[in-house]
């Protein structure tokens, strides 16, 4: 379905994503909002893994009700507020990217709408129903 780009005149992606997936026409999009590690109970756990599991968990949720899955997923927007959270992220993140890797971009960020937010993650996803 989707097809990937990592043309030979561009340095190879640095970790589990691709530099571009094109999707075939009549593909249905989804656009995520950014999510945040905060759970139903509105508590924010001290550290990024849990946080980033739970920005991953909620984009999962988003994705079943459109009928989706991480398969389906063409791009991910990460944010860490530190650079050395950057292996603790990766490690989530690379537990929920499927084949073909999606389009991926990580950034570090001054902060959130709340200090005890540490990660926020969005996806794009696309999929021929």
């Amino acid at each position: 379905m989707k097809k990937v780009f990592n043309p030979p005149s561009v340095r190879r992606p640095f970790g589990n994503y691709n530099h571009g997936l094109l999707v075939p026409p009549g593909a249905s999009l989804l656009v995520t909002s950014g999510q945040l590690g905060i759970g139903l109970d509105d508590r924010i756990p001290a550290d990024v893994t849990a946080q980033a599991e739970l920005c991953f968990k909620a984009i999962n949720a988003i994705l079943d009700e459109a009928g989706m899955s991480f398969a389906d997923v063409i791009r991910i927007s990460g944010f860490v507020t530190t650079r050395e959270d950057f292996p603790a992220y990766m490690a989530v993140r690379d537990r929920y990217v499927q084949n073909p890797a999606p389009a991926s971009t990580l950034l570090i960020v001054g902060g959130f709408t709340r200090s005890e937010f540490l990660v926020e993650v969005e996806v794009t996803a696309a999929k021929v129903m």
